[in-house]
């Protein structure tokens, strides 16, 4: 366990607090193993449900939390292993000496659970549960509740638990932040790791396995497939055999989780020959601007849909100094023509999930009554809409892309035509992509960054060229 029993006790009973008014049953499936290619053969680890893991640190699969509303009694549900288990995998705690561990009084079978669900299906009360992302607990659902996978599930889910559960984990505890502290600086060890590793001729799933390896060799897993890649306009681009070629520029996305599971996520955008062409550094640098306009507009109390718009407002600015763009700039930015370049949000929420809580429901979590998302392409990509708090640790992702079929896709419909010049962009098909991005913390008065300077990835222009020559 990551934090003191004392920690994940308090936890539960803030849950219950904010669930005051609310009467039945709360039931957290923890997750289980998952099969790769047959049933012995599961992937690499267990990744244990966040929540599960925040309400109770506890880190082995089979398990289930249940919180009576009512009486206050809190059991955790698992099977013991048997001496088979023993033989192949060791020994282990038992269920009862886990719950003791977390603080949980009782503790059962999991076979039990079903019993509990039943009764209290039986009796009329609530059952609360959050909306369940994989196949095996939807089953297990559907077995206890008699709620099939799908709409059934998704209609039953309970508001009072999600948006409970939203508050306590938004806020990061001073425990958490050092947590993600140390994934930030196994964060730094891949990302600069992969700076020394970019070379021409080189492949692009070299540097994707160097990457990854150095996670590894610090008893870690990737946050998220590492997205490494030539061709930056893809935003999710996976590694592939393509050797890198020279006088192009390669965008690394990558992160780490702890063995705790808290996570970082980064990316930077480097020349192949360590040297940014003029053309490259002209769009690089307006990058870097947006990137450094974050820091300085990002407080308590401002929406993060306004920080976003604050960005797209520079970035339009310096694109129409480019002759990219033209026009009014307010103006393009409220048709949504500067999405031509940056069609995703400038970041999401970071924790225990590298898209914290995001299983909870974007709408939820990243929106309020005040806030509203967005159905205009670019904006309706942003994951994060309602005013920041004290505590929140987001990231601060701007990028320009020149993506060749939504250039032609737009120049075809004529949309934004009015704020666009195609002609120039035409000549820029073959640039690629850039993306910067950080993880930071928002303070009493402001923001900074997760991590410290010495563990501060290179990404201003000088900065980067001399680290990659050094």
């Amino acid at each position: 366990m990551l934090f003191s029993k004392e920690t994940y006790t308090a936890r539960r009973e803030r849950l219950v607090e904010l669930m005051k008014g609310e009467h039945g049953i709360i039931v957290l499936p923890g997750n289980n193993l998952s099969p790769c290619n047959y049933p012995a053969n599961e992937y690499y680890a267990m990744r244990q449900d966040s929540t599960f893991l925040y309400y109770t640190g506890l880190n082995r699969e089979g398990l289930a939390l249940l919180i009576d509303l009512d009486t206050g009694r809190e059991v955790l549900y698992g099977d013991d292993i048997d001496i088979d288990d023993i033989i192949w995998y060791g020994s282990v705690e038992s269920v009862a000496d886990m719950a003791a561990a977390s603080g949980i009084a009782g503790s059962a079978p999991m076979r039990h659970l079903d019993d509990v669900c039943r009764q209290a299906r039986s009796l009329g009360r609530p059952i609360h549960f959050l909306p369940p992302y994989r196949h095996d607990i939807m089953i297990m659902l559907m077995d206890l509740l008699g709620l099939h996978p799908g709409k059934e599930q998704e209609e039953a889910v309970s508001m009072p638990l999600r948006m409970a559960v939203i508050k306590m984990r938004s806020v990061k505890e001073p425990q958490e932040i050092e947590e993600l502290e140390r994934a930030g600086h196994i964060g730094y060890l891949m990302h600069t790791a992969a700076m020394r590793a970019i070379k021409p001729g080189v492949t692009e799933k070299f540097v994707g396995g160097v990457v990854d390896g150095t996670a590894h060799s610090y008893g870690l897993i990737p946050s998220f497939p590492t997205i490494f890649t030539q061709h930056g306009e893809i935003m999710h681009g996976m590694p592939t055999m393509q050797p890198l070629e020279a006088g192009r520029l390669a965008l690394c996305d990558a992160g780490v989780e702890t063995i705790h599971n808290y996570c970082s996520d980064n990316t930077r955008t480097v020349p192949i020959n360590g040297r940014y062409t003029t053309r490259q550094r002209e769009i690089y640098d307006i990058v870097v601007e947006c990137h450094d306009h974050t820091l300085q507009v990002a407080k308590p109390g401002v929406k993060w849909m306004d920080v976003h718009l604050s960005v797209c407002r520079l970035m339009a600015t310096r694109l129409k100094e480019l002759g990219l763009m033209r026009g009014d700039v307010d103006e393009a930015v409220a048709a949504g023509a500067h999405a031509m370049f940056l069609p995703h949000g400038l970041g999401h929420m970071m924790g225990l999930d590298v898209h914290d809580m995001e299983a909870l429901g974007q709408r939820y979590l990243g929106y309020d009554d005040e806030v509203q998302p967005s159905t205009q392409f670019g904006l309706g990509s942003l994951r994060l809409g309602r005013r920041l708090q004290e505590g929140f640790v987001v990231t601060d992702e701007p990028g320009i892309y020149f993506i060749p079929a939504l250039i032609d896709n737009w120049r075809k419909s004529g949309h934004c035509a009015e704020w666009l010049d195609f002609d120039r962009l035409e000549t820029y098909k073959d640039f690629g992509g850039i993306r910067i991005e950080d993880d930071i913390l928002i303070t009493a008065d402001g923001c900074r960054y997760i991590t410290g300077e010495q563990d501060r990835i290179p990404y201003r222009a000088d900065d980067v060229e001399a680290y990659m020559e050094a």
